[in-house]
Formats: structure tokens, C-alpha cells, sequence
């Protein structure tokens, strides 16, 4: 059935099953390249596949011309636990300045309020998709975020690394989606044509560059180990037998393996299959999850105004090499470590050293 988000008000034993399906291929056919991709038809598919009595959601995160992006992650988590927020902050729902697709889409509320998600995407260059990436690379804040922005002001970084020492972060600092299971079916095609007899690319012309038998992996779907150790550690199942990848277009030119070819490839198709039946009974038997205490679904943003006006003043002061007493920044700009006082923050260094 149609997702209800309202059903994630009711006590779990009152709701249905909810899966969050995601199709992880930048391709999309409304602009450049002008196709959809594999892991769409998949993920269609496995909509139709999975028991009608659940609510299937899902999305498709690749690129349409004019749609706004999944923003990088600004790694808040380094400077301080406590400054990385759940769910993100760094931007917001509808932002005009930095559009995020993360929020546009809900996504956080999406995942919460998801039992499991199934991940679909193709491997590219030995690593997940840059999307994928991106989405996953901004769930940090999953793992330990900072429920309650106001505890550091909205965004204060010398207050947040205060505040992870206190007692009071230690309680409220946990797993916000801890509990669920995260399923991933991913494929390649071992460079489709352009491999030669050794192993190498064909039009390489470096040959002793590029020593096929130290290729990284052996079975691919360890491309997207880095995801599924990052679900783990956040408390996210990941059982083996729903980590798969399959091959599809080996031997055969990229415009002959597309889905309407794919879906033609017994192998393939029956490996995804059984992949979707695993999904299906392995959530069954497991269960229902229950939410975590903050959760991502109804979340509120507070208003930051006046909070956002004192993150500016701080900012402009570093320009002019201001900084707050005591602060890391003050630290590294007495060793004369980042040299990072500028008035035009936003110039690569690059046409600074050039000007």
C-alpha cells in the first residue's frame, strides 16, 4: 500500500509494516543522460514484489536537471559530538541559499519511520555511488547526534565542545534509528567491454600501471563495505545474506546493458529475486520496530533567528582574525596552523595565491 505517514503516530502494534526502498544511480532520463537507471526499474519492481498489506515507500536519488542536491556533509562531528545535530541542521527544508535534498525530500522523517530500507544502486569506480555517499555521509548524525540544538545555541562550536563533557549530553547522546535493517543489493559489470584478455583495460597504454590482480575486491559487493560497517556501528542490522551484489553487461557495451537488458539477464534478475524474498521474510520474522526517543518524523526546527545572527557576528569577526578567548581557532592561529583569516572566505586558494 500507499505510505501513510500519519500511521507513525499509532503504537507499533497498531501499524502496518513500513520499508523504505532507495534507488542509489545518479541516472535519470530528464536531462543528461536522458535514461533511467537499472536500480529505478528495480526499485519499481521490488515495490510490486513486496506484500501490498505493508506500506512501501521509496525514492530515487538520482540527478534531475534543476533539483536540488544532497549537500556535503561539513563533518561537524570532528570539531565536537555535541555539534553534529540530529537530525541535520547544517541546513534546512526549503532553504533558498543552500537547497538540500535531504530535507526536501524528508528524508530523515523517512528513514525513521522506515522498519528496514533497501538500498539499490551500481557500483561506480570500486566505491558506492557519490549520491549514496552523500546521503549516508550526512546520517552521521544518527550515530550519537545532538538532539537538542539548544543545548549549543543552535550551531556554537565553543559551546559544543563543552558540552560534550557534561553528563547531560552523555544521556541524550544515542543511536537515533538503532534497531532497524538495512538491506543492500548493488551490481557492476567489470568495466563492460573495455577489459582485454589480461584483465586490463584496453586502451590503457601504461600496462605495468595497473596490475589487475591487486584490483580491490574479489567480490564486489565489498564496494560498499564502508555503508554497511556505518549502519552497523549505528546500531542498523545489516544481516550478511542482504549485503548482494550480481553482475550484469560483463563482455558487453554500456549502451547494450541497460534495464530493458537487464531485466532479460536470468542470473541477475533471479539473484535479485531472492534477495527481495530474503528482504521480505527476514523483516517478517523480525518484526516491527519501535522509534527511538527523538525521532526524525514530526521533528520541528526551533527558531534560530537571533541565534543564527550571533553564528554570523562570529563569523565576520574571523575574517578580521577575531576569535573567541580560548577557542580552538585562537589556538591554531597563534601556532599559525590553518592561516585562515580572510575577508573573502568563499575564494579558492588557488586564485588567492594567484592574485
Amino acid at each position: 500500500m500507499k505510505p501513510n505517514d500519519n500511521n507513525a503516530k499509532l503504537p507499533v502494534e497498531k501499524r502496518p509494516f513500513r520499508i523504505l526502498i532507495i534507488s542509489g544511480s545518479q541516472r535519470r532520463q530528464y536531462n543528461c543522460p536522458g535514461v533511467d537507471s537499472k536500480s529505478r526499474m528495480l526499485m519499481l519492481k521490488m515495490a510490486d514484489m513486496l506484500p501490498q498489506d505493508w506500506e512501501i515507500d521509496y525514492e530515487d536519488l538520482g540527478n534531475v536537471y534543476g533539483r536540488e542536491k544532497i549537500q556535503s556533509c561539513n563533518a561537524c562531528v570532528s570539531t565536537s559530538m555535541a555539534l553534529c545535530v540530529w537530525p541535520c541542521n547544517c541546513y534546512s527544508k526549503n532553504s533558498w541559499n543552500e537547497k538540500d535534498l535531504m530535507w526536501n525530500l524528508d528524508m530523515y522523517a523517512r528513514l525513521d519511520m522506515a522498519d528496514a530500507w533497501a538500498i539499490i544502486a551500481p557500483i561506480n569506480w570500486y566505491s558506492p555511488t557519490s549520491n549514496l555517499k552523500l546521503m549516508f555521509d550526512r546520517l552521521v548524525c544518527m550515530t550519537g547526534g545532538n538532539p537538542d540544538e539548544n543545548t549549543i545555541a543552535h550551531k556554537d562550536p565553543e559551546k559544543a565542545m563543552a558540552f560534550e563533557h557534561t553528563e547531560e549530553f552523555k544521556q541524550m547522546s544515542v543511536n537515533h534509528l538503532e534497531g532497524r535493517t538495512a538491506a543492500f543489493f548493488c551490481y557492476a559489470d567489470k568495466g563492460g567491454d573495455e577489459i582485454d584478455e589480461s584483465g586490463r583495460p584496453k586502451i590503457l597504454q601504461h600496462k605495468q600501471y595497473f596490475n589487475p590482480d591487486e584490483e580491490p575486491y574479489e567480490n564486489e559487493r565489498e564496494a560498499y563495505r564502508p555503508l554497511v560497517w556505518q549502519c552497523r556501528y549505528g546500531g542498523i542490522e545489516v544481516p550478511d545474506h542482504l549485503w548482494r551484489s550480481e553482475l550484469t553487461g560483463v563482455g558487453v557495451k554500456y549502451s547494450e546493458n541497460q534495464a530493458e537488458d537487464a531485466i532479460h539477464e536470468t542470473a541477475f534478475m533471479n539473484s535479485f529475486r531472492e534477495w527481495v524474498t530474503d528482504f521480505e521474510i527476514f523483516v517478517r520474522q523480525k518484526g516491527k520496530v519501535r522509534p527511538g526517543k527523538y525521532r526524525a518524523f514530526g521533528f520541528k526546527p526551533p527558531f534560530n533567528l537571533i541565534k543564527e545572527l550571533k553564528t554570523g557576528i562570529r563569523s565576520w569577526k574571523l575574517r578580521f582574525g577575531i576569535t573567541p578567548k580560548g577557542s580552538s581557532v585562537e589556538k591554531q592561529q597563534q601556532l599559525a596552523l590553518n592561516k585562515d583569516a580572510t575577508l573573502h572566505p568563499g575564494k579558492g586558494e588557488g586564485k588567492k595565491l594567484r592574485e
